[in-house]
């Protein structure tokens, strides 16, 4: 019987529990790594390593590497801080961003189950929120942006955010439905995006 290095071992059982990797795609992602040699092992180390400086942004909790504690977006006094975008993924807010086409800030709340009940992370968020809107704001922003995924979890968590942000903005709204109904955030073209932000509502 044929005995796989622990080590190696060791690293397919860590590539397993990375989201759509299951432990086949893992074995042959090892298998590759180290057929390329032992260099390109030493790089992946060394950038797998350089990870431990990104931080968790204070006020949306996107990441960083600033000296701060705030990202690029909360750190520009050129954004529009009363208009908050609340999104589930750090990958829904890059998507966003690269459309160039929306001036406000975000909140990375987290995916929610699709039972809708926000675990304790994302209720601490959804506070932190709330509390800077009352602190900045009086109590209310200009506007919130649920930018959740056009789908029938993404309409039902919406809804419950909806409720539960309520008196805490002017207007709420959602992204168009430029998106297709089904489709994910994370997916979209710019042009798609763009016509799903000026079409919110």
């Amino acid at each position: 019987m044929i005995r796989i290095p622990q080590s190696l071992k060791a690293f397919i059982d860590e590539l397993s529990d990375l989201p759509s990797i299951g432990p086949r795609q893992a074995t042959r992602l090892a298998f590759h790594l180290v057929d390329k040699g032992k260099q390109s092992v030493a790089n992946l180390a060394d950038n797998l390593d350089k990870l431990k400086n990104i931080k968790v942004c204070a006020r949306c909790f996107f990441i960083h590497e600033n000296p701060g504690d705030l990202c690029d977006v909360c750190a520009d006094k050129e954004r529009n801080q009363k208009m908050i975008m609340i999104v589930e993924k750090e990958t829904d807010l890059i998507s966003i961003e690269q459309t160039k086409k929306y001036s406000g800030r975000y909140l990375v709340l987290g995916v929610i189950p699709k039972t809708g009940i926000l675990d304790d992370i994302q209720k601490l968020r959804l506070q932190s929120l709330k509390s800077f809107i009352q602190k900045e704001f009086g109590g209310q922003a200009e506007e919130i942006i649920l930018g959740f995924n056009p789908t029938s979890v993404g309409d039902w968590n919406a809804g419950i955010l909806r409720k539960e942000l309520d008196g805490f903005s002017k207007k709420i709204t959602r992204l168009g439905r430029g998106l297709p109904t089904g489709g994910e955030i994370e997916f979209a073209d710019d042009e798609t995006l763009e016509g799903a932000l000026e079409g919110r509502s």
